[in-house]
């Protein structure tokens, strides 16, 4: 059973599932693909309308008590992707909007083309503030993928390190996977998600990823990275 930390389930918040139709439907397959626990992390961006603490966990609560009336036994949780800003520490500092299950965990996310310091001094920010800064599809950006040892030194600051199932698979180009390959060989992973933003080609999709990597890498390091890992996050625990 795995653990989906990037997802954007919920109905109408951002770009991904248009309305509660597609949701449940993701969350049937996300049940096919066994995913027992989903956390929701719609997009929360500068000069938006983000949606507040308050609609995300009353979305959530409303899947919640779906997926419990058709017996999947998925637990969702809210959360939220939110894309660096100045500003971000202060927003989070204000409590009206998700972290990660509650915790001090925040997956932030950065534009592909930012530079290496921009990129290590906002988390900087984060970490200062008290928080634990999850680096969304870290296999984006291209300064840290050029040189992955600042990936090293990001993980040494305190930040730890997401990647999407597909571009283990392949589906964002050749190049993608490499680079995620290359941060899997060198233990540069915290956590695999799917970053699934509808039913189709971005699906909650885990279970042909983790047969992969089952077949390449040790179990015990796998297990870390779909459900080991983010049970002590949703504990609040550090990895």
């Amino acid at each position: 059973m795995y653990i989906d930390l990037h997802n954007h389930i919920l109905p109408g918040l951002d770009d991904g599932a248009r309305d509660m139709k597609q949701s449940h439907e993701m969350l049937k397959i996300a049940y096919e693909n066994h995913i027992s626990v989903i956390v929701a992390t719609p997009h929360n961006k500068a000069n938006r309308h983000n949606p507040g603490k308050d609609t995300i966990e009353k979305y959530v609560a409303q899947l919640q008590e779906y997926a419990d009336e058709q017996g999947y036994g998925i637990r969702l949780y809210s959360g939220t992707e939110f894309f660096y800003r100045s500003e971000l520490t202060e927003l989070l500092n204000q409590q009206e909007v998700c972290t990660m299950a509650g915790t001090s965990y925040v997956l932030v996310e950065f534009s592909p083309l930012d530079n290496y310091a921009y990129i290590r001094d906002g988390l900087y920010n984060l970490l200062a503030a008290g928080y634990r800064p999850i680096i969304a599809h870290i296999e984006r950006y291209q300064c840290v993928m050029k040189d992955q040892r600042l990936v090293d030194e990001l993980i040494d600051m305190g930040c730890f390190a997401q990647v999407n199932a597909g571009s283990i698979l392949g589906k964002f180009g050749f190049h993608t996977k490499s680079d995620t390959k290359k941060l899997l060989k060198n233990g540069r992973v915290h956590f695999i998600a799917s970053d699934a933003h509808n039913d189709k080609e971005r699906a909650p999709e885990l279970e042909l990823c983790a047969r992969k990597l089952y077949r390449i890498y040790a179990k015990a390091y796998i297990d870390d990275l779909l459900f080991q890992n983010a049970k002590k996050l949703l504990a609040n625990e550090y990895i």
